[in-house]
């Protein structure tokens, strides 16, 4: 499936007011669609990514592509989101480094890129700047929003503060707010990035020197947290790398150690330090229990809205127990829930690589909710 990468431009007469207050003027966003929007528009499902994500969630850009979108093996003919049935959107989010206006992009009114001159982003944010999409597109409202993780988060956010906007949402192995252990690993991996020297404040872009070491730990530190002790035992084990014995040297050694060298490695040649700093940091800001404190009551609106929520036994970023709370918020408001606690192996990643249960899972919820809307099959 070939696609063709596109971008929308907007607040190009009014400024996009932040959550913080702080302005935006232009904000691009880009974003990918696979399949056909239906006569009566009705057959839209908007996919959201997780922090490291793009617009490229299916197919390929070129036929010599050899690397397909981060969800290609549920987006596409036939698949989960079915683009023979159904019009698939993605967009990358603000703060972003793949086209959307992020801390990489140029500041008109200086002509450089903005560094951490660029207005911090929240959540919410980022999905006002959807809406925008949505309205450019002509959709009023969604068949579904899904996405896992940082993805979750927002679809979340579409039901709590749009409800009107779609029929039904799919947040998988994430939450509705951060607990203080992940803040933790997100600052962990936001001081990685300022104790680089070449970080210098986020005015590096241009001069050739990128704070790579620092973006190679935190994405260390990340991947980490996206697997579990099985999955690594079942990976890894304690094997070594390219030797038969202990070298007794600070080298790497265990195969564990080589792969997280390498995904650090290969994640700074494809990601921007500061949008690292920028997404981490709207994720840590996301609270839908607030300003009330009561995470019911970001869900009243929401009754109408039909929820499919997944968690994953082993996933120990986003436990159980955040899609669980989340649950009992949705079911006190009378919301029509269908929640389901995967066992699995992979941990938080298990979203992206429990293919088969996902595909059947996805499958089955979407073709219902197609049923009932009257979207008939190709």
């Amino acid at each position: 499936m070939l696609v063709t990468p596109q971008s929308l431009v907007f607040a190009q007469a009014e400024p996009f007011v932040l959550e913080s207050g702080a302005t935006l003027q232009p904000v691009t966003l880009a974003y990918e669609t696979y399949g056909r929007l239906n006569a009566d528009r009705s057959n839209a499902i908007l996919i959201l990514h997780a922090l490291s994500g793009s617009a490229h969630a299916a197919g390929q850009h070129a036929p010599d592509d050899t690397r397909p979108g981060w969800w290609d093996d549920c987006i596409g003919p036939g698949k989960a989101f079915d683009t023979d049935r159904f019009f698939v959107i993605c967009s990358n989010v603000l703060g972003s480094c793949y086209g959307s206006s992020g801390p990489a992009s140029i500041d008109p009114a200086t002509g450089a890129p903005y560094g951490l001159r660029f207005p911090v982003v929240t959540v919410g944010d980022m999905v006002r700047a959807q809406t925008h999409l949505l309205d450019h597109l002509g959709i009023d409202r969604l068949l579904c929003a899904a996405g896992g993780s940082m993805g979750g988060m927002q679809v979340l956010e579409w039901a709590a503060h749009f409800p009107h906007r779609l029929r039904a949402a799919i947040p998988l192995a994430t939450t509705a707010r951060h607990s203080p252990m992940l803040i933790a690993f997100s600052e962990v991996g936001r001081q990685a990035i300022y104790a680089d020297p070449n970080w210098n404040n986020g005015e590096y872009y241009g001069n050739g020197r990128k704070p790579d070491a620092g973006l190679a730990v935190a994405r260390m530190v990340g991947h980490i947290t996206y697997l579990s002790d099985a999955s690594m035992q079942q990976k890894f084990g304690r094997r070594l790398q390219a030797r038969e014995q202990y070298g007794y040297e600070f080298q790497t050694e265990f195969a564990v150690e080589s792969y997280l060298k390498y995904n650090g490695n290969n994640f700074t040649r494809r990601f921007d330090a500061n949008s690292y700093l920028y997404v981490t940091k709207a994720m840590d800001y996301f609270d839908l229990s607030q300003p009330t404190g009561s995470l019911a009551a970001a869900f009243a609106g929401a009754t109408a809205v039909k929820f499919l929520v997944v968690s994953f036994t082993s996933d120990w970023l986003y436990p159980s127990y955040h899609s669980k709370e989340l649950v009992r918020a949705l079911y006190a408001v009378g919301a029509d829930v269908t929640y389901l606690d995967i066992e699995s192996t992979w941990g938080h990643d298990a979203f992206l690589l429990e293919v088969d249960t996902m595909t059947r899972l996805l499958s089955s919820f979407l073709d219902r909710l197609a049923q009932e809307e009257g979207i008939a099959r190709p």
